[in-house]
């Protein structure tokens, strides 16, 4: 049995946030409430043993807060009582990825392996137009050696059936494709591209200025990071991913707490609120400000309290 809640649920400022703000599990995990949600669920199984979505909400809770045995068990029941939904099979693969990711070179994850590709081909088989389902196997194809059923090939396949389905996460996988073969250039068009397809959509901008990053390019990363500001929001997670991304290349600080602060008040599944509450703790403390960093710290707490950056880095502050 998980403890309940023993932290006052916060939010921004410091503010509570309404009981009525989410009173669904779906709700629950759109605002990142994770132990809520995991307490709901839980109680939702045993009172009927047969309900394979509360089954995948579990799991997908579990995946939150990286607990990826739980989730498989949890993702494995619903995927059981319901075979043909494709959802269910996507984040099958998924914790089965993670999984696998922490596995290191083993027998373990090999075996997981070909589960996370059997879950996603299966996946993209009941639902072909699931442009995320297509992704998430295009990535294992670029992951996973060919000996585990990868390879740039098969990747590129799935580029080509995203293109009508998703243009911009087509071309995302397009670069991906091109650093693997180590064509920056390449890459580089096909992240632009991206940009293009998606309207200036603020995720095509993030995945541009990661990019930059990596080649080392700050100063083009920041401005990126700027644009996307006042582009499109078409994924609420690139604002929290841009704030860690900045946070973690020690860039523009303000920026940083801007684009979290602004994540914050409406986040997503995709991107857990106890996290962006975390790295706008860390951005915090690095301006001197510890108490309001504590807070942050504690918000991130009262959501998940097992996450265990946030019960550091609170300790950190506290003494």
């Amino acid at each position: 049995m998980r403890l309940r809640i023993f932290f006052s649920l916060l939010f921004l400022s410091g503010l509570l946030l309404p009981a009525e703000a989410a009173t669904s599990p779906k709700e629950l995990l759109a605002v990142g409430r994770a132990d809520e949600a995991i307490q709901t669920l839980e109680q939702q199984v045993k009172r009927s043993a047969t309900d394979a979505e509360s089954y995948n909400l579990l799991c997908r809770a579990y995946f939150m807060i990286e607990e990826w045995d739980h989730g498989i068990t949890a993702c494995e029941r619903a995927r059981s009582l319901d075979p043909q939904k494709s959802l269910y099979h996507l984040w099958l693969g998924r914790v089965y990825g993670e999984k696998a990711d922490r596995a290191g070179f083993s027998f373990s994850a090999a075996g997981l392996a070909k589960k996370v590709r059997t879950s996603f081909e299966r996946a993209v088989e009941l639902d072909p137009k699931s442009w995320e389902a297509r992704v998430d196997l295009a990535e294992f194809y670029l992951g996973a050696p060919g000996f585990m059923g990868g390879g740039n090939d098969k990747a590129r396949q799935q580029a080509d059936a995203l293109l009508p389905l998703n243009p911009g996460m087509s071309h995302w996988v397009l670069a991906r494709i091109a650093s693997k073969e180590k064509d920056a250039a390449g890459a580089e068009r096909e992240y632009r591209a991206a940009i293009v397809a998606s309207h200036s959509g603020a995720r095509a901008w993030f995945e541009l200025a990661s990019f930059l990053r990596h080649a080392n390019r700050l100063d083009e990363m920041e401005q990126a990071l700027r644009t996307m500001e006042s582009s499109p929001v078409d994924r609420p997670d690139a604002l929290l991913d841009g704030g860690s991304l900045l946070l973690q290349a020690g860039r523009d600080h303000p920026l940083a707490i801007r684009f979290l602060r602004r994540y914050l008040e409406s986040p997503v599944e995709e991107g857990p609120a106890f996290k962006a509450h975390d790295y706008l703790g860390q951005l915090l403390e690095k301006q001197g400000d510890r108490r309001a960093a504590a807070e942050e710290f504690r918000a991130a707490l009262a959501l998940s309290h097992t996450y265990a950056r946030s019960q550091e880095d609170l300790k950190r502050v506290e003494h």
